[in-house]
């Protein structure tokens, strides 16, 4: 897959002036447009409670007010994006895809796009279609965007969802499912590890379910993108890029070490040095998960067989478009929503990853005044959390399922004591402060961190 650039996104960055005391302003969202949307949602559960079986309605009812939960953190907090320049191309597209499909007339689906990071897109259980904008900026065209709508409005199309709750309630209340629980109840020996390979395989079985669903949800996309006048092409070129998406750095890796030393107040090894007793399970050969489990456990898994499966088809496609509604609103959406991204992570407590992103703007010594200043802003609030005994709800902890860098300062910021967070952002705001001696938002967060030194 092509490298993504971090210049790439750098460029639409809006004057300091406007970013005196904030590091990025979100899009301004319709809020009423975000209350109806959970209205509709509201209502849909209602129904689909009204229409289960009786028999297993407490089930139905636990697995809904489960997934209806999360629907309503989506629509209510900040991370849908509702503004009307952003929600209104993607409603363009979305139309665009129903008026050439007449049986999708009439359907109470919708789309928004999301300030989430990780790049993923799905369908939720009341009919809203969510595509983040850290997959968002990974696509080259607007075909390809449209090729993610056809993909999760034929999931929706197909009662994915409706069908896979189905099959679970109806897994847990069998016999067999009964049997196998008394039987665990009665071992004597290793009943933990028995259960949890009990639970994998129901949610492995649970998994190869999806994987076949994604490959009947590609062929109805299909069926619906034939039509629309966009280049089928994108189909294949989406799904290369998903293959590989789990294993590729939006960025230039990071140094932290070199990004974060100072002569007055030298990097220490110590903090990012790995201790094999302590982290040798993220070594990527170790750990309980077999290379097939790992395969089964990624994002976006076969693709290279989905396409396989397509192949055919795609060879009688129709030829079309790229683009068909707007080509320069697509590519600023890719670059403004990267800086929604940082920012929401910000704004939800992911002070990890807002670290990171930031960090990652500085490397590449692009818009220096904004990425210190957003630098500044979260060491500061991380000496706070840090502080208060708060830190371990607001930074993630090593994992091997993520990039070594990112690692490396999850690692460190595991390790830094409270009176070196402060050390280490007062070095940092010192090397940048005459620099941005003008830039309010900075001088503010400066000012924060000398008190804290001379206190």
């Amino acid at each position: 897959m092509r490298k993504i650039h971090l210049s790439f996104f750098l460029t639409c960055f809006i004057s300091l002036q406007a970013l005196a005391q904030q590091a990025y302003f979100f899009q301004k969202d319709d809020s009423i447009l975000k209350k109806n949307y959970f209205d509709q949602s509201l209502k849909k559960k209602a129904s689909l409670l009204s229409s289960v079986d009786k028999k297993y309605a407490k089930d139905y009812k636990e697995i809904y007010e489960t997934q209806f939960k999360e629907i309503g953190n989506l629509l209510q907090g900040t991370r849908a994006v509702t503004a009307p320049g952003a929600h209104g191309y993607l409603q363009s597209i979305l139309q665009k895809i129903i008026a050439a499909n007449p049986e999708l007339r009439g359907t109470d689906v919708r789309a928004i796009f999301s300030r989430d990071w990780w790049p993923n897109a799905y369908c939720m259980t009341d009919g809203t279609i969510a595509i983040n904008a850290g997959l968002l900026i990974y696509l080259t065209n607007e075909a390809e965007l449209a090729f993610v709508l056809c993909h999760e409005l034929s999931h929706w199309w197909l009662d994915h969802m409706g069908k896979a709750i189905k099959k679970y309630v109806e897994t847990v209340n069998s016999n067999e499912f009964e049997q196998e629980l008394k039987r665990l109840s009665k071992e004597q020996y290793r009943v933990n590890e028995q259960l949890e390979k009990f639970a994998r395989k129901i949610v492995f079985d649970s998994r190869q379910h999806n994987r076949n669903n994604e490959a009947e949800a590609d062929m109805q996309a299909f069926n619906f993108m034939k039509k629309t006048g966009y280049d089928c092409d994108a189909i294949k070129t989406s799904l290369l890029l998903l293959d590989k998406i789990d294993d590729t750095l939006i960025f230039k890796r990071l140094e932290v070490k070199q990004v974060l030393n100072f002569n007055e107040y030298p990097f220490k090894k110590k903090w990012i040095e790995k201790e094999s007793s302590i982290f040798s399970q993220l070594d990527e050969n170790d750990g309980p998960l077999t290379k097939k489990e790992k395969d089964s456990l990624k994002t976006h898994p076969d693709c290279s067989k989905r396409i396989s499966l397509l192949s055919d088809s795609l060879a009688k496609a129709p030829a079309g478009k790229k683009f068909l509604i707007d080509e320069n609103a697509f590519n600023k959406l890719r670059k403004d929503f990267l800086f929604e991204i940082t920012e929401q992570c910000y704004r939800g407590d992911d002070l990890s990853r807002n670290l990171y992103y930031s960090l990652l703007l500085l490397q590449a010594n692009e818009n220096i005044p904004l990425a210190t200043y957003s630098v500044a802003r979260c060491l500061n609030l991380i000496y706070e959390k840090q502080k208060d005994h708060k830190l371990g709800l607001a930074i993630e902890t090593e994992s091997k399922s993520y990039a070594a860098d990112y690692n490396q300062l999850l690692r460190m910021l595991s390790r830094l004591r409270l009176e070196e967070i402060a050390d280490l952002n007062y070095f940092f705001c010192r090397k940048y402060s005459e620099q941005l001696k003008n830039y309010p938002g900075f001088e503010i967060e400066m000012n924060k961190v000398r008190k804290l030194i001379t206190n």
